[in-house]
């Protein structure tokens, strides 16, 4: 009886895996004249569990991301997962959180807020921990496994919505060793505790943009492919809800892929690269606007502009040149 009722209190105890929403906020210290949130997105740059700690392309990347913020302007930026290979960190004094992030973003450009999701390799590791380092970081963010940021755009009457998923949480960890392929959730409940969070988030969304974050891709053309999981569970809810973009990491390159009105943007290429197209064939025809996973490169990320009426993304290679660039627009609702 007594078992039976301390597992009845267990089961009890909520676990805060979700931040409790926000309300819309302005952006800190913008000019009185702006009129648009700018961003930067990268994903898959967390170095190596040995020294240095940083890869050439880690490197070249943090270097040109400092330039672009410098030059286009980024108020905060988009951490999309595998912050720190292979096995995320063990507690919140790790020094990769020195070795691998501190001492390499060091432009003053990007001494903005990171907004961080965790991705395979970190659930191989203390997640909790890095959720925690946001106390004792200026500008890393991560309230929680998933969250939501929503703002306002500046002098503009618009709002921009951004959900930040963890899809280990969804969909289960992958081995990048064996076949890569998440099986399933860990915890069932948990899974389907952020599935319900997120659709009653989207539901209400009557944001003028509206974007999700997530690891794992819904479409990639390389080496993990689609991932099933988010193809059953949540590509239904972008196409339900009206989604301005989904972006992931995963893949080590820079993709993006449209459907359905949806911009699938991957950026994967924060610290290693890939250009295996293997899947090539398993998303939709003609989908597929732009792809790049070349060593010559040295890497890559994606700027991201949101005004009154589009959203402009660019996809910039670590080595100084844009390589492509695309437009969404606003929400339309019936």
């Amino acid at each position: 009886m007594a078992f039976t009722l301390v597992s009845i209190l267990i089961a009890a105890i909520p676990v805060a895996y979700c931040y409790p929403t926000t309300a819309f906020q302005d952006l800190v210290g913008v000019s009185k004249n702006r009129t648009s949130i700018k961003f930067l997105a990268v994903g898959d740059w967390g170095g190596l569990p040995y020294p240095p700690y940083v890869t050439d392309v880690e490197k070249a990347t943090a270097q040109e991301m400092g330039k672009i913020a410098e030059q286009m302007g980024a108020d905060f930026i988009l951490a999309l997962g595998d912050n720190f290979y292979y096995k995320g960190v063990t507690s919140v004094d790790s020094p990769r959180f020195q070795e691998t992030y501190e001492s390499v973003y060091t432009a003053k450009s990007l001494q903005v807020p990171w907004y961080v999701i965790a991705g395979n390799h970190d659930h191989a590791g203390n997640v909790k921990a890095q959720i925690d380092y946001s106390k004792r970081s200026n500008r890393w963010k991560f309230p929680s496994y998933y969250y939501e940021l929503n703002f306002h755009i500046p002098n503009t009457g618009k709002t921009l919505t951004i959900i930040m998923l963890d899809t280990v949480m969804l969909c289960g960890n992958s081995d990048d060793f064996t076949d890569e392929k998440p099986r399933g959730p860990l915890n069932e409940v948990d899974a389907n505790r952020q599935l319900t969070w997120l659709e009653e988030r989207l539901a209400l969304s009557k944001a003028d943009f509206l974007l999700v974050a997530g690891h794992y891709p819904v479409w990639s053309v390389s080496e993990h492919g689609p991932t099933q999981c988010l193809l059953q569970s949540l590509y239904p809810l972008l196409n339900k809800y009206n989604a301005t973009a989904y972006l992931c990491g995963h893949d080590h390159n820079l993709q993006y892929i449209e459907e359905s009105g949806i911009g699938y943007v991957v950026s994967g290429a924060g610290n290693f690269l890939d250009p295996d197209v293997r899947h090539w064939n398993n998303v939709p025809k003609g989908s597929v606007k732009f792809f790049t996973g070349q060593a010559s490169t040295m890497g890559g990320f994606v700027h991201a502009e949101v005004t009154k009426d589009k959203m402009t993304v660019t996809y910039f290679q670590a080595k100084g040149t844009s390589l492509f660039r695309t437009v969404l627009s606003h929400r339309k609702f019936e």
